[in-house]
């Protein structure tokens, strides 16, 4: 396969009115005809988002905001046009622009193009049929803030059980990749 596809680099600025530093990023292979809306889900996959169901929106560096279009949330003077329409074809190497996920808490990310154009074969090792992450860095903050599956904000930390909960016939076995044995030398894992 050529080098066809966009190579497009995302780290996370802020959200929920902090910003950080250093900032957690992912790479992204995306072809030219995926659209925005395409490249949005891959973000929100890639940041361990899984509550969807917030707005959100690219602005391009010439200003042009790319959303769910809807008369009740016109910026006056802005050009809004529809995500889900627009591709990524639109972008040029070293453009810079902006993703933002659920506009109230704000998760703010800076997108830039790559340079150069990459296979994604090469990058991936498949020919996805939308845009993927292929390298990665930080942590990622919780959408929610949550610390724990029932974490209320204001319960305290629940007790490490350690492995005493998995009920596993022999707790070695949780990682068997790493017990010495006749086939596994001691300094592996």
């Amino acid at each position: 396969m050529a080098r066809t596809w966009l190579s497009i680099r995302v780290d996370l600025v802020e959200g929920r009115g902090e910003q950080y530093w250093p900032r957690p990023g992912r790479i992204f292979a995306a072809a030219r005809s995926h659209t925005f809306e395409e490249l949005a889900d891959a973000i929100d996959g890639a940041f361990a988002r899984w509550d969807r169901s917030h707005l959100q929106e690219f602005t391009l560096a010439d200003q042009v905001r790319l959303c769910l279009p809807d008369p009740d949330w016109e910026i006056e003077g802005k050009i809004s046009e529809d995500y889900r329409r627009v591709r990524l074809s639109r972008l040029r190497p070293g453009e810079q622009f902006v993703y933002v996920f659920d506009l109230g808490d704000d998760w703010a990310h800076l997108c830039t193009v790559g340079p150069q154009r990459i296979d994604p074969v090469e990058a991936l090792g498949i020919l996805p049929s939308k845009p993927l992450p292929y390298f990665g860095w930080g942590d990622i903050p919780d959408q929610y803030r949550r610390r724990w599956d029932a974490d209320d904000g204001e319960s305290p930390r629940p007790h490490d059980p350690g492995l005493t909960d998995l009920h596993l016939d022999e707790r070695e076995d949780v990682t068997p990749h790493r017990r010495a044995g006749p086939h596994r030398p001691r300094h592996l894992g």
